[in-house]
């Protein structure tokens, strides 16, 4: 199977994950989480990234980065490499440390970002390691670096922590671990700010947004080996864009297609355009435009197709 091609672009914000090989706690010492801060340190600074927040976990990490230049792999690269062969030199082992290739989400804006953050931010109290109250006393993540104001130039906090209403200041950091302890004891909010999806799939934000991207980057990402699961997704997203740039073409919406009639002439149109144009499924097609069954859908489709070839020879 062909090796994914990462979608890169400059300015390019990413949640990136990666575990331990057969989940193995690569970082169950304090030196060997300390050697990969310091590591991840050197790897902003070489390759000029932006370091929004992360967190260092027992037998994985999370990343909230920016590019400013479109390197995350050559990037990435050398950060697991780097730290693989420090960690492995000083244990005198050998082999693989982390597992398979890393993980790494596309993230909107701001507003995305910052609900990542938080997600980053409160891994320690989803895991139970520390209570929520003492989440800023979570010794291998960005939220204590920022409140000790022990900042490499990389690590930045100004535009997510604005997008929240709060600045970069002593006030601003205790309004926001006050904020952030609310926030853990808050499923509902966390369901709002979309947590179930930070680790999943291949981007983080709107669905507008979504629908931009896989128009860019859908043929040739499906091309070289996106896994099953996210091929889905960007091929979801593009046939929304479709469906919404056809609905607004016939004057229509979702609306009108819950409300019509399964077979009216324009939901026809619509589904003709859809498969001429994307090659959507019918199952999709039905389900979206409420046409009944797939069955149904290609049954009116090919009655139309006549219907059309007969009006065209006569």
């Amino acid at each position: 199977m062909a090796r994914r091609l990462r979608i890169q672009f400059p300015g390019a914000i990413y949640h990136v994950i990666n575990r331990g090989n057969y989940r193995r706690d690569v970082f169950e010492t304090a030196g060997a989480a300390k050697a990969f801060e310091a590591t991840l340190d050197e790897a902003c600074q070489g390759f000029r990234w932006r370091l929004h927040g992360y967190v260092i976990m027992r037998n994985h990490f999370h990343l909230a980065l920016e590019t400013i230049e479109p390197n995350l792999v050559e990037g990435m690269h050398w950060l697991q490499s780097t730290f693989a062969t420090r960690f492995n030199r000083l244990r005198s082992e050998r082999g693989h440390l982390f597992q398979g290739r890393y993980q790494s989400l596309l993230v909107e804006n701001a507003s995305a970002l910052a609900k990542l953050v938080n997600y980053i931010h409160l891994n320690p109290v989803r895991a139970h390691i520390v209570p929520a109250a003492q989440v800023a006393m979570f010794r291998w993540s960005s939220l204590a670096r920022f409140l000790k104001r022990d900042r490499s130039p990389c690590l930045v906090a100004a535009e997510w922590l604005g997008s929240l209403g709060w600045d970069d200041s002593a006030s601003g950091w205790a309004s926001y671990v006050a904020d952030l302890i609310e926030l853990a004891g808050e499923p509902e909010r966390q369901q709002e700010e979309g947590w179930s999806e930070m680790s999943r799939g291949w981007a983080i934000g709107t669905n507008g947004w979504r629908k931009v991207i896989a128009k860019e980057h859908v043929q040739v990402e499906i091309n070289r080996g996106f896994d099953a699961a996210e091929i889905g997704e960007l091929k979801t997203a593009r046939w929304e864009r479709v469906l919404d740039a056809t609905l607004l073409g016939l004057g229509k919406s979702i609306t009108d297609a819950a409300n019509d009639g399964k077979c009216i002439e324009w939901k026809l149109a619509a589904a003709a355009v859809l498969r001429r144009e994307a090659r959507v499924p019918h199952v999709w097609i039905a389900q979206k435009l409420n046409m009944g069954s797939p069955h149904s859908l290609r049954s009116y489709l090919s009655r139309r197709t006549s219907r059309i070839n007969q009006q065209t020879s006569a």
